[in-house]
């Protein structure tokens, strides 16, 4: 058996899913019997069968997986509950089995796979796929490049209508529907708590909580989930704001991203000048700009 026809054969092994009992399944993914799909390639020692060796590598994948979408995804497991999560992630992993050398990216798929399956959610699914983004994006934030970023003399030196900045790679910008911001710090700050005794009482207070935000009629909240020092935070930001930084996200020069972002505001016209010097004054001191590509 050549090497690469030995790995997805394995693979195929690994991440089928576990049974009820968090065993490996006596049926092969091809519907044969497991124990001569597992001698096919691994060989018995005296201690353990072909078939043993192989299931502590397909329950080692399922343990780690389901472990690191319980790390990744703590908010949407408050929305769904410990049990309807588990399950969720499951179905999820078996749709989307991991493929890349780092776990960091398996729940890249998550927000479209939970859009095409709704059921997960039920009634909760618009907070629910709130909490994926903001989840989702608090990855990107950490893990993602940042530029050299640019001063504020910098922006006032190159100020133009044709001027166009760059926005940092790791920034991300959010349209919401409820405050999952302050729902996810407070979840993450309940799991933080390790006392043991508290722990139901904990449970019982995170499920009120997100029960109270789910009654909450929809609204719109922009947000920027930015990295300062290693350390992701939430900004929250206006929605004149967000489309002007989304529209120098497009590559627009910054003429058209402000005519955009004044469209039917709400914010008086003869404030609006004073409103965009105060934004892209906090803007540039949290660095959030850096050198733009050269257009060709």
């Amino acid at each position: 058996m050549k090497l690469i026809q030995l790995q997805k054969t394995m693979a195929r092994a690994v991440m089928q899913p576990l049974t009820r009992t968090e065993r490996m399944q006596r049926k092969s993914p091809a519907g044969g019997s497991m124990n001569k799909y597992a001698s096919r390639f691994i060989k018995p020692n005296d201690r353990l069968t072909s078939f043993e060796r192989l299931e502590i590598y397909n329950r080692q994948y399922w343990f780690r997986v389901l472990s690191c979408m319980m790390e990744d995804f703590p908010g949407l497991r408050a929305v769904l509950g410990d049990r309807r999560f588990e399950e969720m992630s499951k179905a999820y992993l078996v749709d989307n089995p991991s493929q890349s050398f780092t776990l960091r990216n398996l729940g890249s798929r998550l927000e479209a796979w939970l859009r095409k399956h709704p059921k997960w959610a039920g009634a909760k699914q618009k907070l629910a796929l709130d909490i994926v983004r903001l989840e989702w994006a608090d990855i990107e934030a950490f893990d993602l490049q940042a530029g050299p970023a640019l001063r504020k003399e910098d922006l006032s030196d190159e100020a133009g209508p044709n001027l166009r900045l760059r926005l940092q790679p790791h920034i991300r910008l959010l349209a919401l529907r409820y405050p999952v911001d302050d729902l996810l710090l407070e979840i993450r700050e309940n799991d933080e708590d390790k006392d043991v005794a508290s722990n139901a009482f904990q449970e019982r207070r995170k499920r009120k909580r997100v029960q109270a935000v789910a009654k909450l009629k929809p609204s719109e909240i922009y947000l920027a989930v930015h990295r300062v020092d290693n350390s992701v935070y939430f900004r929250r930001i206006e929605r004149e704001e967000f489309a002007i930084l989304s529209a120098l996200r497009e590559g627009k020069p910054l003429a058209k991203a402000i005519d955009r972002a004044f469209r039917k505001s709400a914010i008086p016209v003869e404030k609006r000048a004073e409103s965009v010097q105060e934004w892209f004054q906090n803007w540039a001191a949290l660095g959030w700009f850096t050198k733009a590509d050269k257009k060709v």
